[in-house]
This record gives structure tokens, C-alpha cells and sequence, in this order.
């Protein structure tokens, strides 16, 4: 029986081969996602480590020299429609203003409360980033004027400051950049599913309506065998993917600047070989839930719409695991047990052995009563013939 399963094992995959635009379409996603995600990662560090000026609308800036030059040391200044910079270039100037009280000056020369007024669209997500980082240097000048008034009235400005938060940060570099690797997690193991997407489709639904799947049936081959041999050839696709995403991941997070941030991603050999061995029941009950999805459409469009719709289960409980807001229900479940064994990993603590084996286990057990219910679908002319 082995021995005929591997034969249609690699006469679906010799099959699959010879389309090869198929081939690159399912697998690119597993060569595109890192490299789009190492650019992603390039931007926000650049952004993060050396902030671009901003430019806003300050009105009676003359009320407030010592603040105006506080706010110019952060890299704030003011310009309006018709400033340039240094090579003539009109400025960026958001669609900020911090408009400053005429009693400014007065108010402060008494020690009383200066009043300025920050107008600003916060349901803007373009200016939500600036507006933050404006506030953030409002309140910071804020607090010295405070503890200047403090000290020149003779007043230890530690007096109100009754609690004084001293944090000792525990984590590795290592640790902190488990947390970006963690989130990569969710992309790797999506590729299981997107990267055997097109076999399964095409070999499934495709074969019904090139009228294929009838002849493939007439053979002195067992139902079973047949089913089997689809959901390995699947899963070899599905892997593959997963293998790529992984290999191409190693090489170009290395290029990514994390040290600038204090921390390093790396993407080992043994993290590499775990996620194999956690990927593969992934992989297969991917193989099967997508055949079984299609066998049941009744068409190749028809199998397409209902994947993209099926891949959004897979999806969530990969997000959940990835940003911590997995119900303890959902530990124990496909994908979302698996990846939070992952990111325990890639954290250096210790991997919740019950929680990966129980979920692993559930995995296969799902990939069992696919394989099933295919099988005995197969034996049903509506099935074969799209009735």
C-alpha cells in the first residue's frame, strides 16, 4: 500500500512541477513575506532611532523664547506653507498648532500656571506619532520649570517625589528581541498554509473539472490511498514553503540593524529545526482541511472563495498566540498552542511540553477525521462529478 501511495505522491508533485507559475505563486508568499517584513523592520528603526524634524504651527512664539528653544533642541520648530529647508525644499508641516497664551511670559514670571493650547486632529493616524512626541516634550519641560521654581525656593524638588520607581530590567538581548522573532512566528507558520494552497485546490477541484478525478478513481487503487496520497503531496508543498520562509528569514533579518534598538533577533538552527517538527502536523492538518474544502466546492473559483475565507481561523489563532491575548482555552488548540511553545522558545523559558503535545495531538486528530470524511466523500458521484 506504502508503495503506492509514494508513486501518487510524486506523480502529484511531477504534476504540480510542470506548472510552474503555480509553483512560484504558492511558494511566494514564503519568499516575499520576510524580505517585506525585514523592509518594514528597516523603516521603524530608522524612524525610531533618528526622528525626522517636525514642523508645526506655532503661534506667539515671542511669548515663550525659553520653551520655543527647548522645543527646537528636540528637533520641534515652527514653519508654515512658506518655509523651506536648507536646499530650498518646501517643509513638511504638520497640520499641528500650539498656540501659546498671551499672558505666557506673565504667568511664568509669577510662578503661576502658563497656559498653551495644543490643537490637533488625534483621530488623524498620520499626526498621532507627532502629537505624542509633542506632548512627551511639553510635559518633560514642564517638570524642569517645576523643579527649577522648587530649587530657587530653597525647596529639594526629591520632596515631591515621595516614591521614587527604580526598575531593573531582567531581560536579555536575546529575550527583547524574542519579541519581534515571536511575532515573525505568525508569518512563518502562515506560509504552511498559503504555500499548499494551489496543489490543493488544483488537485482537488481542478481534477474534477478537467474530469480527471473520475479516471484517477477507476484505478484498482484504494479510496484511501488516493486521499493520502493528496494530503502528503500537500504537505510536502506546505513544508517546503515553511522551509523557505525559514532559510530566508535567517539570512536577511542578520541585516537588519537591531542593535540600534539593544537587542538582536537570530534566528537559529535549533529554532529552525523545532519549527519543522512543530510545523509538520500543522502542515498536514492544513493539507487536509484545504482538500476537504475544495472537494467540497463545486467548482475551482468556488474552492478559492471558501479557502480564503477557511485561512482566516488559522489567521486569528496565530495573532492571538503572537500578541498575548489568547484565552487559556485557546492554549491547548492548533497553531495557537504550537506557536506560544515557539515563542517560549525563541524567549529562552521553558517549553510548555504538556500544552505542544496536547495541541500537536488535537492537530492530528483533526487531520484524521478530514482524511476520513474525504474518503468517504469520494464514494459519492456528487462529490466526484460536481453535482
Amino acid at each position: 500500500m506504502m508503495n503506492k501511495i509514494m508513486t501518487m505522491v510524486r506523480k502529484e508533485l511531477i504534476d504540480a512541477a510542470r506548472d510552474k507559475r503555480s509553483v512560484m505563486a504558492g511558494l511566494s508568499y514564503a519568499i516575499g513575506t520576510p524580505l517585506l517584513m525585514c523592509g518594514m523592520f528597516m523603516l521603524l528603526i530608522g524612524q525610531m532611532s533618528s526622528p525626522k524634524d517636525l514642523n508645526i504651527k506655532i503661534e506667539h512664539a515671542n511669548n515663550a523664547p525659553d520653551l520655543i528653544k527647548y522645543l527646537s533642541s528636540q528637533g520641534i520648530t515652527h514653519g508654515d506653507s512658506r518655509s523651506t529647508d536648507d536646499q530650498g525644499e518646501p517643509l513638511d508641516v504638520k497640520d499641528i498648532r500650539l498656540v501659546i497664551s498671551e499672558d505666557y511670559a506673565a504667568q511664568m514670571a509669577k510662578g503661576l500656571s502658563a497656559e498653551v493650547i495644543l490643537i490637533a486632529d488625534n483621530s488623524n493616524e498620520k499626526l498621532q506619532n507627532s502629537i505624542r512626541r509633542l506632548e512627551r516634550n511639553l510635559q518633560t519641560y514642564s517638570a524642569e520649570m517645576g523643579s527649577l521654581r522648587l530649587i530657587a525656593r530653597g525647596i529639594d524638588p526629591r520632596v515631591v517625589q515621595p516614591i521614587k520607581v527604580k526598575i531593573e530590567d531582567q531581560a536579555t538581548p536575546d529575550s527583547k528581541g524574542g519579541i519581534i522573532l515571536g511575532i515573525a512566528t505568525m508569518t512563518m507558520i502562515y506560509a504552511v498554509f498559503i504555500s499548499g494552497m494551489n496543489l490543493a485546490i488544483d488537485t482537488s477541484a481542478g481534477e474534477r473539472e478537467r474530469n480527471s478525478l473520475a479516471l484517477l478513481l477507476s484505478h484498482p487503487v484504494s479510496t484511501r490511498s488516493i486521499v493520502l496520497a493528496k494530503v502528503f503531496a500537500v504537505t510536502v508543498f506546505a513544508m517546503l514553503g515553511l522551509l523557505l520562509t525559514l532559510i530566508i528569514s535567517k539570512i536577511s533579518y542578520a541585516y537588519v540593524p537591531w542593535h540600534e534598538l539593544g537587542f538582536t533577533v537570530n534566528i537559529s538552527t535549533d529554532f529552525i529545526l523545532l519549527m519543522l517538527l512543530i510545523g509538520l502536523p500543522i502542515a498536514m492538518m492544513a493539507a487536509s482541511l484545504q482538500l476537504f474544502v475544495s472537494f467540497m466546492a463545486k467548482s475551482f473559483k468556488e474552492a478559492q472563495s471558501y479557502l480564503t475565507l477557511v485561512l482566516i481561523v488559522p489567521m486569528m489563532l496565530s495573532m492571538a498566540a503572537s500578541y498575548n491575548i489568547a484565552p487559556d482555552t485557546l492554549q491547548w488548540l492548533p497553531v495557537s498552542g504550537q506557536q506560544q511553545a515557539l515563542i517560549a522558545f525563541i524567549k529562552g523559558r521553558e517549553i510548555p511540553m504538556l500544552q505542544l503535545v496536547l495541541s500537536s495531538v488535537v492537530t492530528l486528530v483533526i487531520t484524521l477525521a478530514l482524511t476520513f470524511a474525504m474518503e468517504r466523500s469520494l464514494k459519492s458521484e456528487k462529490i466526484i462529478f460536481g453535482l
